[in-house]
């Protein structure tokens, strides 16, 4: 675990930045973090140069800052970061693959956290954005395993988690725990990391966790999971999860499911144009299969 931990330092102050609101976060502790590191600010700046900002002539951190926005830029710190914890040739899964769930998942579950006035929504977002670390250990600590897992799961077009277990004997779910504990993330990261596929791992799963599950389920539906087809179907009202929401926050009984899907199918194009425009265009391709 200490091979794949050695992350770049902005890393920590990062994510104690992501827990707090948008609010709450300074301009000026944003523009040091970019600052730290010059490949980092050197992304900021190419991207705040592109055609989608206008061809604007930005040469200051700063100006780069504050025309891609704290939402643009703190998604684009943690993915250069992550990024370096995986060296190129470890990948197994596409990084654009990665990555599109990834932020997919942490826009449609702090989109679902505001349906349901979940008191932090930027708690929900950093969930869903760290949720799958442990694909991250695997690629890295289990290379060629994980490549023959990706492989099984496009071939049969099943869950990934599933074919992991039967080909590794864990999942990535394991594996992203261990590493949570070892970032010494909170307990509630530590679960989601844990149970974002069965909850029933957990005697009591909170709402956070039922709320990055259904996340997840919602984009692997809608063609944000792992580069691959899956084939499978959501039924948000049948689901445990929503279940436990509901007790917590009654008001969900009364809500149209189908007006709610069609909320989030509604924001998923934005949600993909965001992606593309930090971690580049849509590319599905299975490494694993190549």
């Amino acid at each position: 675990m200490d091979s794949i931990s050695t992350a770049p330092a902005i890393l920590q102050p990062l994510l104690d930045m992501l827990r707090l609101p948008l609010e709450e976060i300074k301009i000026e502790k944003v523009v040091d973090l970019v600052s730290y590191d010059g490949a980092i600010a050197a992304q900021c700046l190419r991207l705040a140069n592109s055609p989608l900002y206008g061809r604007r002539e930005i040469e200051t951190v700063r100006s780069a800052v504050m025309v891609l926005g704290l939402d643009r830029v703190r998604t684009l710190l943690l993915g250069l970061c992550m990024n370096r914890v995986i060296p190129a040739d470890k990948w197994v899964i596409e990084p654009n693959a990665f990555w599109r769930h990834s932020l997919g998942c942490a826009l449609v579950t702090q989109r679902m956290a505001r349906k349901i006035e979940y008191h932090e929504p930027e708690k929900a977002y950093l969930a869903g954005l760290l949720h799958d670390i442990g694909l991250l250990v695997n690629s890295v600590l289990y290379t060629e395993g994980f490549r023959e897992c990706l492989r099984i799961a496009a071939e049969q077009q099943a869950p990934l988690h599933v074919i992991e277990e039967q080909v590794l004997g864990f999942t990535h779910c394991d594996s992203g725990r261990m590493l949570a504990e070892h970032w010494r993330l909170s307990k509630e990261l530590v679960d989601v990391t844990y149970c974002h596929y069965d909850l029933s791992l957990l005697a009591a799963p909170g709402p956070l966790a039922c709320l990055v599950h259904l996340s997840d389920l919602l984009c692997r539906a809608r063609y944000l999971g792992y580069g691959y087809d899956e084939i499978m179907s959501v039924d948000l009202g049948g689901d445990a999860a929503w279940q436990i929401l509901v007790a917590s926050y009654p008001a969900l009984g009364n809500m149209d499911l189908v007006r709610f899907t069609l909320d989030i199918d509604g924001a998923m194009d934005q949600i993909v144009a965001t992606v593309d425009s930090v971690f580049g265009s849509k590319n599905v391709a299975v490494s694993a299969a190549t």
